[in-house]
């Protein structure tokens, strides 16, 4: 999997990350860290996910879900879904953007 180059520093948005692991189903905190990490090569500290998960759950975006286990399971809520697919549909026009204009830059 390719990595990030270090001097490019972090382009990611945590809650971006999160929507992305839930959306394929309710996890706990510690299997979307290791999720987020795979598809994206991004490592989150704990901190930084339970952080991005109450603001996601304050926002309605995700929900915890009931669970006899001591891991708290989440799980993507409707209207986290269109939050996530307004997103997506923005980074599509922000990546046209860049490689049209990276294009241009070498003509």
């Amino acid at each position: 999997m390719a990595r990030r180059k270090p001097e490019l520093g972090r382009f990611t948005d945590v809650a971006l990350l999160v929507l992305i692991s839930l959306a394929e189903g309710q996890k706990h905190g510690y299997r979307m860290i290791g999720d987020i990490e795979e598809f994206s090569g991004t490592s989150l500290e704990p901190g930084t996910l339970y952080g991005a998960l109450m603001r996601l759950e304050e926002r309605g975006w995700i929900e915890a879900v009931e669970s006899a286990e001591r891991r708290k399971p989440y799980r993507i809520t409707d209207s986290g879904r269109d939050a996530l697919r307004e997103q997506l549909a923005t980074l599509r026009r922000v990546e046209r953007a860049g490689f049209s204009r990276v294009a241009w830059g070498q003509a």
